[in-house]
């Protein structure tokens, strides 16, 4: 039989209570494990939710994209970018970045080196954190100010010491005559000190204290503008009676105002404009700063032409340099130059014409009319005397009939014409034109249609044939 409430033993009772204890305990375990099951995004470091400010570091903080490839290596790019720009460089006031001709000229490569430079010297720094959420990989970086000024220290002053030894170097080539050493060991000096082109960089020198980047680069523009390039004859003409070929020394000095050297195997830039177009010609001095140059071809239309002689600083400079660099600096120099007119004086020329159309001469509606007005603008001189001439131009044209059929009648016209020297008879230029076709109403208009082509290619090919013929 059931036991009734009065009856139940006290064991039962204990029992009775236990069961809802124990059921409650469960489902409290259940639902522990049920939250731990259910992944929570961590809560972001307070560096990242606020960038650090310190009075000792240097900081940087980077972030990856996880969507890309090499999240950690660009995230730890990104805080060493930031680890460069938080060291800024205050540009000093006796720095050659200060003058306002520094300025326009360097600002913009210096900005880019001293970046460049700046990101390679990076030492000493440490990951301080990295944190990632679902998308994104931060890193922390940091650097002692302290640690880095050091370590600043030791290198400005090894490239100080490279600098000054460059810079004797200059001077000792500069001394000798040896330009290409001098402005290749001044060259060599200023990136040396490239990272510190804005800093104080006071220095010992000769018993005075002076800025040894400006003190360098005032010698490289004392070399540049010491270069004396000369021109002889001074002006360059060219005629009949030289062929049109003239020969000019150039002789390359370098003074500093106390001294004069000789620059042997100095490269030199030519140029001037040719008849053909631009001339331009790379060409050394000798041993003793010489060269002896043939200027020939000349233009003859160019007005103002002139040959045009100057240092080839390209050619001056190692190609092992930083060109980036070097293309400021020697862009920033002073390059003197020396210029000789070119005066071009084509022949007098005395012309001799027989010309007919089916036998009757033509006069002015013939050839010599349009070859006398080509020759004199293009420059040869038209004198009436044979004994006045240089040169004689001997013309012959003749018409010869073609026929007629269908109302039109045809004319050919031929040509012949030769320059002979005066003097000599010898022959210096000649061409022709056979056949030339002329169609009209009648054989007449037919021979003057036929001149008229004829005169048409006159202008277009046989005056600039003759022209050049000449040089």
């Amino acid at each position: 039989r059931c036991a009734t409430g009065a009856e139940q033993s006290p064991a039962m009772i204990r029992a009775a209570l236990l069961i809802p204890l124990f059921m409650l305990g469960c489902k409290g375990q259940q639902q522990v494990q049920d939250t731990e099951s259910v992944p929570v995004a961590a809560q972001p470091p307070e560096w990242v939710r606020s960038r650090p400010v310190s009075s000792a570091y240097y900081i940087g903080i980077g972030i990856g994209n996880k969507a890309k490839a090499e999240a950690t290596e660009t995230a730890r790019k990104n805080a060493l970018d930031q680890l460069a720009q938080e060291i800024s460089v205050r540009v000093e006031g006796n720095s050659i970045l200060f003058t306002a001709d520094g300025r326009n000229r360097f600002d913009e490569t210096f900005t880019s080196t001293i970046k460049t430079t700046t990101q390679e010297q990076l030492e000493g720094y440490e990951l301080v954190d990295s944190w990632d959420s679902p998308t994104e990989h931060w890193v922390y970086y940091r650097l002692s100010k302290s640690e880095h000024a050091r370590l600043k220290a030791q290198r400005k002053a090894a490239a100080i010491g490279t600098a000054l030894d460059h810079h004797q170097r200059s001077i000792a080539g500069a001394a000798s005559g040896d330009l290409r050493t001098a402005m290749d060991q001044d060259l060599r000096a200023l990136i040396a000190m490239k990272a510190y082109w804005g800093e104080n960089d006071l220095v010992d020198l000769n018993g005075k204290q002076v800025p040894l980047v400006n003190e360098v680069f005032g010698h490289l523009q004392g070399l540049s503008a010491g270069i004396r390039i000369s021109v002889l004859p001074d002006r360059c003409e060219l005629d009949y009676d030289n062929h049109f070929k003239r020969e000019l020394l150039i002789t390359a000095t370098w003074g500093d105002g106390k001294n004069t050297n000789d620059l042997p195997q100095l490269p030199l830039r030519i140029g001037y404009a040719g008849l053909d177009g631009p001339v331009s010609e790379a060409k050394s001095t000798d041993g003793e700063g010489r060269l002896r140059l043939s200027v020939q071809r000349a233009s003859v239309s160019q007005s103002g032409n002139e040959v045009l002689v100057r240092p080839d600083m390209d050619a001056l400079v190692s190609k092992e340099l930083e060109p980036a660099i070097v293309t400021a600096l020697i862009g920033s120099l002073t390059v003197p130059q020396a210029r000789a007119p070119i005066t071009v004086r084509l022949p007098r020329v005395q012309l001799k014409a027989q010309e007919s159309n089916l036998g009757v001469a033509v006069g002015d509606a013939g050839i010599a009319a349009i070859m006398r007005e080509e020759l004199t603008r293009s420059g040869f001189r038209l004198v009436e005397r044979e004994a006045d001439a240089e040169v004689l131009l001997v013309l012959n044209a003749a018409t010869r009939p073609g026929g007629e059929a269908n109302g039109f009648a045809t004319a050919y016209l031929d040509l012949t014409y030769s320059f002979q020297d005066r003097k000599t008879k010898d022959i210096i230029f000649q061409g022709a034109k056979q056949s030339v076709k002329g169609i009209q109403l009648s054989p007449e208009k037919a021979g003057l249609d036929a001149f008229k082509k004829a005169g048409q290619e006159v202008r277009r090919e046989m005056v600039p044939g003759i022209i050049s013929a000449f040089q």
